[in-house]
């Protein structure tokens, strides 16, 4: 499929409303409720009946308008830039102002298989659908992999992540497969590919989308266990990714976010093993693999690599020198996630991180029982914030209270 044919494909954000549903009685508006926490670029999102779809913009009591986007799904997403701890504040849906023309604050683009996504024309990250290629000629095939996301940016425009890494040529940028498993009575591994008990491979992209409040993708992988003869898929993977408009401040950021969801492909279930890694891996920046290069920081204040190693975290941050000074990225794991806060494997020397539930025993993941896990990854400039990211953390765990109601019309006093 040509760059072309899928720009022509893009998911539009201000879906139209269906004629056959009536637009609600009175004025549908939004009440937002900070909790007991400040707010600020919080990401709000809620179901939105048929009848309010088409809006585009919501209208704030200072008068002003922010962007609504609501996706195919019929969730309507904005975005509060403000709101003080306890706050509450209504806002009233536009039903008749039009999208605004030109290009969105978050941007898409393709390049080769490729999804280039942008905030305000500066690249965020880029989604690997299609397989790459090894860094050279001698390097085997069964390293190629697709369906993961490499390189991802910093706000000033620094790579923090690495690819084909040279000691470790199966890790890519940010991706997910299982070590140590169990199926059918084989153990495949489909995270060292090298091996060739067990690979990953990219399925589907389902959608694509661009628009004011956000980016982003649904796309589906395979778990194929390579020692079954002819090889047997384990499980059906899909990630829903999106790259929001926050972060256009100071301090700078991004945020990405990406949800997973594993399920047993047949009735045999895949047995996850004890293992010290294995889930959602991190590769940093090349730079990183000389240790004093990079810096480790988790939520609980922890600077050690080897101490660090194994703790239940909400969020790990890893910065240090990149091409143009220093840079690095946070994740924050959601605590919906299966197992939250979920163990961490830290490598002692080299910049290769992971979310591990695995460490913490053994499970099955099965047609009726999935796999589920949520993270929101943070790209930043300098030196990681822990008041900051723990701030940030907060909001992704206890978003913004919102609710649809209908303020009824005023009746003509004529």
């Amino acid at each position: 499929m040509t760059a072309l044919t899928l720009r022509c494909l893009l998911v539009t954000v201000c879906l139209a409303a269906p004629a056959q549903s009536a637009a609600p009685i009175g004025k549908p508006v939004l009440d937002v409720d900070a909790g007991d926490q400040e707010r600020r670029d919080s990401i709000v999102s809620l179901p939105l009946p048929k009848g309010v779809q088409g809006a585009c913009w919501l209208k704030g009591p200072d008068g002003r308008r922010l962007p609504l986007q609501v996706d195919g799904d019929g969730q309507g997403w904005f975005i509060i830039r403000d709101l003080k701890a306890k706050e509450r504040r209504r806002y009233w849906v536009d039903m008749e102002k039009k999208p605004a023309r030109g290009r969105p604050e978050c941007e898409l683009d393709f390049e080769e298989g490729a999804l280039l996504f942008s905030y305000k024309r500066r690249l965020v990250v880029q989604f690997n659908q299609t397989p790459t290629y090894p860094p050279n000629e001698e390097t085997s095939m069964v390293y190629r992999r697709g369906g993961y996301l490499h390189p991802l940016y910093s706000p000033g425009g620094s790579k923090v992540t690495d690819d084909y890494a040279t000691n470790h040529l199966h890790q890519h940028g940010l991706w997910s497969a299982w070590t140590h498993t169990r199926f059918e009575g084989r153990s495949p591994d489909f995270w060292n590919m090298g091996t060739s008990k067990g690979t990953v491979v990219p399925l589907a992209l389902d959608e694509f989308w661009e628009g004011p409040v956000h980016a982003g993708f649904v796309a589906r992988n395979r778990y194929i266990d390579l020692l079954a003869k002819p090889r047997r898929i384990a499980l059906d993977e899909t990630w829903t990714s999106r790259v929001f408009a926050v972060g256009g401040g100071k301090p700078a950021y991004r945020i990405l976010d990406i949800h997973i969801v594993q399920t047993a492909h047949s009735s045999s279930p895949l047995e996850v093993l004890e293992y010290h890694y294995g889930g959602f891996g991190i590769r940093g920046h090349e730079f990183w693999n000389v240790k004093t290069n990079m810096a480790v920081l988790t939520s609980d204040g922890e600077t050690n690599r080897l101490r660090a190693h194994g703790m239940k975290v909400r969020w790990l941050a890893v910065s240090g020198t990149v091409d143009r000074g220093n840079a690095g990225m946070a994740i924050l794991c959601h605590p919906s996630s299966f197992r939250a806060p979920q163990p961490i494997r830290v490598h002692p020397d080299e910049p290769f991180f992971c979310f591990a539930p695995p460490q913490s025993g053994p499970f099955l993941i099965t047609q009726d029982q999935p796999y589920r896990a949520s993270y929101r990854i943070v790209t930043f400039d300098g030196a990681p914030d822990a008041l900051f990211l723990e701030r940030l953390w907060k909001d992704y765990a206890n978003p913004v209270g919102v609710s649809l109601n209908i303020e009824p019309a005023k009746k003509d006093s004529r």
